[in-house]
């Protein structure tokens, strides 16, 4: 079988692939940490989030392909690694993000009880 790339593109596709991703990462939590106690923007970090764990899934299964296809390691490592890293990482933050929006919904429930007395 034909390598899907060569090893100069998987080199590439590791480097800026697994950069993109990082920081696509870097700035969803970000935005997470800053909006999430405010309970602002909850569709966008959760829709972000999602899309970013479904693209980790996708290059996990296509390295997962590659490697039961015999493609050579420059092929099916980079995207093991990418898509391995952030289907594990990205969905361990949902829970503590999910709390911090329980928590600002019970703020904003407890100031309003507040405002009513």
């Amino acid at each position: 079988m034909t390598p899907w790339w060569t090893a100069y593109q998987g080199n590439l596709f590791g480097a800026y692939g697994g950069a993109a991703l990082g920081i696509l990462g870097g700035i969803l939590g970000t935005l997470a940490g800053v909006l999430a106690p405010r309970g602002k923007a909850k569709s966008l970090i959760y829709t972000g989030l999602l899309s970013l764990a479904f693209i980790g899934v996708c290059a996990l299964l296509a390295g997962l392909v590659a490697l039961a296809l015999k493609q050579p390691w420059h092929v099916w490592y980079p995207l093991v690694l990418c898509g391995g890293i952030v289907t594990l990482v990205i969905p361990m933050q949902f829970p503590a993000i999910r709390n911090r929006y329980r928590q600002a919904e019970q703020r904003r429930l407890q100031a309003e009880e507040l405002r009513r007395s």
